[in-house]
């Protein structure tokens, strides 16, 4: 059939044009010289991300699109909309050969004698040949070089109608009507940025293709004659409009070609035409339970992956044209837990400072991030309200975050891992005496250069201090217990077994090695934190947190993306004697208040900046490991002098936020996941030395 139209259609178009003149303009030498053939091109689709539900099954979180359009496959679509297109645009669209001869020669004749395009003609081929070029239009980068593009493929003139011609004859000889059909239903405008049947069916009626009923099929197949002027998404002129074409041109063509019969054409004419608008969800902001940070995170780590293209405009045009299906590790039923409870605690902002609260967690083994929250609304608004944020306080800054925060004591754990790899125990006695005098000059710093003069801590509450185990001194967190231990280690070790753990400042810059890091200066991220205390609790086996399970292209075939990357960055018999210290902290130390006591093995840290600026409580269970942080986002307001009333808890010291929070998050939800004990260290790093160990106090 298509051989048969080229012939019948140069034969027609010859002498039409001639007749006029028209030759001259080289319209007869367009034709012959036209190429024959053009290949529908991957379209543009929406990009998703995912949440899963503990059932298993996925909760969409947010997308992203140039154009709104989900490719369908021939099944997912309700045979009424195939019938209600063929019916009304191309009834003889199963015998034609791309073009219909017949319509198209009294087209031809009536547009040459008007001088111009007044009857089209085309045929669904055609149509879809059109819509290909207008695709690849809008595909231009460029401004210019894309509106030059598309004027050329929407211009009213014959030589476009015959290059539209010749190439759908073209393209009926290379594939199948039914897959003309299908693509032309998955590329066709349907208003707005809503593209295709599937996201037609979506938006204008919050059901699948498939779905769709006699009258909805042919109010959404009305539309693609005038997009714009037949949407029933914007007010009863446009809706009367759209239902007079259904009345009056998709109905009748339908019963006139048998699709259905007079009662089904009756029923559906008394049919109102009813949308029910499902907004699409498009960008993270309209990501259920508090998740969009988590969203942004995710959006942020593709952008950043050169597997989704080689440059960020690449990346990011790619994400909102690719039609990725992407399925992270965050698990519902712990964000919306953690995501209530910390609203519950902290309010969106108080009067006497700007504060910030986050609970972010991670899976020890696999380094999942299973939840993400913080006691704000995401947004990217320049004129965002006050209880709003695009800033996302568990990550580095380059995934959207803060430069971070000070972790005060949580950073002992490192110096306490330090100390039982230079061959010392959890038994040794130290002098954590309030007071002491230290010279600078007599702790080694083999990578971060001398320090001279003369420093002297205070312990956080101010504490008297004294001599006492270091398991003691790490439970009740005292300061110059720690420089104590401190003076006998390198400071750069200490450093290493933090660099070890996935630890590194916020902001990109190295870790510092002062003697007054050892006490949490350096600025962190709380998940940097959070999948750290989970390597120790794991063992010592460290595992690079990962966002994404897997994505799937818009080809149904596996995109590679970052997994998880393992290592055993501490001995597991010391990381066995580090979490046996951490789980003293939260059984009878400065984490006490956060214990859930349900039976549930629980170990932690707490910390506390200078001037309580930053609280922390990091740790959890074996299964479970979360950073629970609240401080100032801005400002140096003391957190522990602070009352905070949120916005369904009473009065509360701010000291206790972090620890009610995390508490509230283990013993209402997490700690469901269940746990194991935390072993008994070795004798040899449990029992102390009857002797302190040698240091030079002053």
């Amino acid at each position: 059939m298509s051989a048969v139209a080229g012939l019948l259609v140069t034969a027609m178009v010859t002498p039409a044009l001639a007749v006029t003149g028209l030759a001259a303009n080289n319209s007869i030498g367009v034709f012959e010289n036209l190429p024959s053939y053009i290949k529908p091109d991957a379209l543009a689709q929406t990009s998703s991300i995912y949440g899963k539900n503990e059932d298993g099954s996925n909760v969409l979180l947010a997308s992203f699109y140039e154009q709104n359009r989900q490719t369908v496959g021939w099944d997912q679509i309700s045979q009424y909309a195939k019938d209600a297109l063929v019916s009304t645009e191309d009834p003889r669209f199963y015998v034609h050969g791309g073009v219909d001869v017949q319509s198209t020669f009294r087209a031809l004749v009536g547009n040459v004698v008007s001088g111009g395009i007044s009857s089209g003609a085309s045929t669904i081929s055609q149509q879809y040949v059109k819509n290909i070029l207008v695709q690849r239009a809008e595909a231009i980068d460029d401004p210019a070089q894309e509106q030059a593009a598309y004027a050329e493929a929407t211009a009213q003139t014959t030589d476009r109608k015959l290059k539209e011609a010749k190439l759908a004859i073209g393209l009926e000889k290379e594939y199948s009507k039914d897959d003309i059909l299908l693509g032309y239903m998955n590329i066709a405008l349907f208003g707005g940025r809503v593209y295709g049947i599937q996201a037609a069916s979506q938006y204008y009626f919050g059901i699948n293709a498939g779905e769709l009923s006699l009258p909805q099929a042919a109010s959404l197949i009305a539309i693609v004659n005038e997009p714009e002027a037949l949407r029933i998404d914007l007010d009863q002129e446009h809706t009367a409009a759209n239902r007079a074409r259904r009345d009056l041109d998709v109905l009748p063509s339908m019963l006139k070609e048998h699709t259905i019969t007079q009662a089904q054409f009756d029923e559906a004419i008394a049919t109102p035409v009813t949308a029910n608008i499902t907004e699409p969800s498009t960008g993270c902001q309209t990501a259920v339970h508090g998740a969009g940070f988590f969203c942004d995170y995710v959006k942020k780590v593709i952008e950043q992956d050169p597997t989704f293209g080689g440059s960020a405009d690449e990346r990011d045009k790619n994400l909102a044209t690719g039609g990725y299906q992407i399925y992270t590790t965050l698990d519902m039923k712990l964000q919306t837990e953690a995501d209530e409870t910390v609203k519950y605690y902290a309010p969106y902002d108080a009067t006497n400072l700007d504060l910030g609260a986050v609970l972010v967690t991670v899976q020890p083994g696999t380094g999942k991030i299973l939840s993400m929250a913080q006691n704000k609304n995401f947004s990217e608004e320049p004129d965002a309200p006050a209880d709003a944020t695009s800033i996302n306080y568990s990550t580095d800054s380059k995934y959207g975050g803060s430069t971070g925060f000070q972790v005060g004591s949580t950073y002992k754990l490192f110096t306490l891992i330090a100390w039982l790899q230079s061959g010392r125990s959890l038994g040794d006695i130290v002098n954590g005496a309030n007071g002491q005098k230290y010279d600078l000059a007599s702790f080694e710093n083999t990578c971060g250069g001398d320090q001279n003069g003369p420093y002297q801590p205070n312990n956080d509450a101010g504490e008297p201090g004294g001599k006492a185990s270091v398991l003691t001194q790490f439970e009740e967190s005292i300061n110059n217990g720690f420089i104590t231990m401190q003076q006998s280690l390198d400071q750069c070790a200490i450093r290493d077994v933090a660099t070890s753990l996935g630890v590194h400042r916020a902001d990109g810059d190295p870790l510092s090695t002062y003697v007054s890091d050892g006490l949490g200066t350096n600025e962190i991220a709380p998940l940097t934190m959070a999948a750290a205390y989970a390597g120790v609790i794991n063992g010592g086996l460290f595992c690079t947190p990962v966002a994404i399970e897997k994505v799937i292209g818009a080809d149904g075939n596996p995109v590679p993306v970052r997994q998880t990357e393992c290592n055993q960055a501490v001995d597991p018999a010391i990381a066995r004697a580090a979490s046996y210290a951490m789980q003293g902290v939260v059984q009878s130390g400065t984490g006490a208040p956060g214990n859930p006591r349900d039976g549930v093995p629980h170990a932690g840290k707490t910390g506390t900046n200078d001037n309580e600026e930053s609280i922390w409580l990091v740790g959890g269970t074996t299964k479970l490991v979360t950073a629970s942080w609240t401080g100032n986002v801005t400002g140096h307001v003391s957190i522990r002098h602070t009352v905070i009333v949120g916005p369904g808890s009473g009065p509360v010291s701010g000291g206790n936020t972090r620890l009610y929070m995390w508490r509230n998050f283990y013993k209402d939800v997490g700690d469901s996941y269940g746990g194991t004990t935390f072993a008994t260290p070795s004798s040899d790093l449990l029992t102390g030395r009857s002797e302190p160990p040698r240091v030079a106090l002053r």
